[in-house]
């Protein structure tokens, strides 16, 4: 969404939505991973049938950790960016306190991890979506459909 703004002039009204839209939708995934990790917690998956062979289990479990790490990771380097280029935090009418002070060079090495993580994130979730369709389709486990509500 934060490369559509690369479509806009600097300071123009979309361009300043789009970036004020990833601000606010990336704390928001925050917010949603503490939920999910909660109901991760307190709640059981069922099996995957017929069981994977120990090699894709592990493969699997290490995706997902990558997965939830990125998760983390990004709300909060884009906070920290934030905060250290001296912007305010928006969230939905509110405003987050900055994480530190501002400091250009921070902001620098913030944004460019940030932005790393961010290409990175897309090979994580295309290898976890095209694994779960080869689950479905190739291997027809229910890998997929136990993810689906009421599974």
């Amino acid at each position: 969404m934060i490369n559509l703004r690369e479509h806009y002039p600097k300071g123009s009204l979309p361009r300043e939505d789009l970036k004020t839209w990833h601000f606010m939708l990336g704390l928001a995934v925050l917010g949603l991973l503490g939920l999910r990790l909660l109901a991760r917690l307190h709640g059981t998956a069922p099996a995957t049938r017929p069981p994977l062979p120990v090699w894709q289990a592990r493969l699997a479990a290490a995706v997902q950790g990558l997965l939830y790490l990125w998760l983390l990771a990004m709300p909060l380097l884009g906070w920290l960016l934030l905060s250290a280029s001296g912007k305010p935090i928006p969230f939905f009418g509110f405003e987050w306190p900055a994480l530190v002070a501002a400091d250009k060079g921070l902001a620098e090495q913030v944004e460019e991890v940030h932005e790393t993580l961010g290409t990175v994130g897309y090979f994580l979730i295309a290898a976890h979506s095209l694994a779960a369709l080869v689950h479905h389709f190739i291997t027809r486990d229910n890998t997929l459909r136990r993810m689906l509500p009421g599974a």
